[in-house]
């Protein structure tokens, strides 16, 4: 593990932004955003890591970061996303790590942890796994609650809605606070990084099952917020299914979609007791 900070790693023909915070020879957990998000979600969770001796690397994923915007939606697929993490999990150059993720960062950890175990030491994940969820869309009212993933699909609309007051207002009514909203319109509107975001959605209906086909081996808790407008129990209970180590699933009562910006003393909690600190 490098004893400099890493501020920037490179994935092929794409420069990613890094947060690298904490003790230069502490225990390496990455941190993995969801949408619409940036790196400095986890500021919070991390600054509560840090005192024990964590040393987080949050990255600005694909479509995020200035220099891994490419245009293209078949440029956003799961197996490209899992290979960003990977090349940051190269660059940290202390494999294997501790993953950590929120909303669609799931998908990358999950995907990570099971096509590349050997670079997973535990997985700490606010987001059922892809396969848990596609079932979970069938069998409970997860389908009405990613209404929204079917009209992500149409172009162009989504950038303006999502970019004007209406789209502040969406995300106010998603349970973003005040001083959430401000961040999203800076930081992903007016930052050039809702395309991009809403990329990763319009690439799912070419993800290959294979990529999740694999079950989890690593240790794994996965998280759930009881007051989440849009992600329902059954997914994030039923993901045991997909695994096969030791696996928790947590509620966190009271608390909705963005735990990690409203909860994050308890979050980083879930963490250490995964990590076993």
């Amino acid at each position: 593990m490098t004893s400099e900070r890493l501020t920037q790693y490179t994935n092929g023909p794409y420069t990613f932004d890094v947060i690298d915070s904490g003790p230069l020879d502490g225990i390496p957990v990455v941190l993995l955003h969801g949408f619409p998000e940036r790196a400095s979600c986890w500021n919070a969770v991390s600054e509560q890591l840090h005192s024990h001796g964590i040393r987080t690397y949050a990255p600005d994923q694909r479509g995020y970061s200035p220099g891994a915007r490419p245009r293209s939606r078949f440029a956003y697929g799961a197996k490209a996303l899992t290979s960003d993490t990977v090349a940051l999990i190269e660059a940290i150059g202390a494999g294997p790590v501790h993953l950590v993720a929120h909303d669609l960062g799931g998908i990358v950890a999950w995907s990570v942890a099971g096509n590349h175990p050997e670079l997973a030491s535990t997985l700490t994940v606010a987001a059922p796994h892809p396969g848990a969820f596609v079932k979970s869309m069938f069998t409970s009212r997860q389908g009405f609650k990613s209404y929204y993933m079917g009209m992500f699909q149409v172009p162009v609309l989504p950038e303006r809605v999502l970019s004007s007051a209406r789209g502040r207002k969406i995300m106010r009514k998603g349970g973003m606070t005040k001083e959430m909203v401000a961040d999203y319109q800076s930081g992903i509107v007016e930052y050039g990084a809702l395309r991009g975001g809403l990329s990763w959605y319009r690439s799912m209906p070419r993800v290959s099952p294979r990529q999740f086909g694999k079950k989890i081996g690593v240790p794994t808790t996965v998280i759930w917020s009881d007051q989440d407008a849009f992600i329902g129990r059954k997914g994030p209970e039923i993901s045991e299914r997909w695994t096969t180590g030791p696996f928790e699933f947590q509620v966190f009562e009271g608390s909705n979609h963005w735990v990690p910006n409203q909860r994050p003393a308890e979050f980083a909690e879930s963490v250490l007791k995964r990590i076993g600190v």
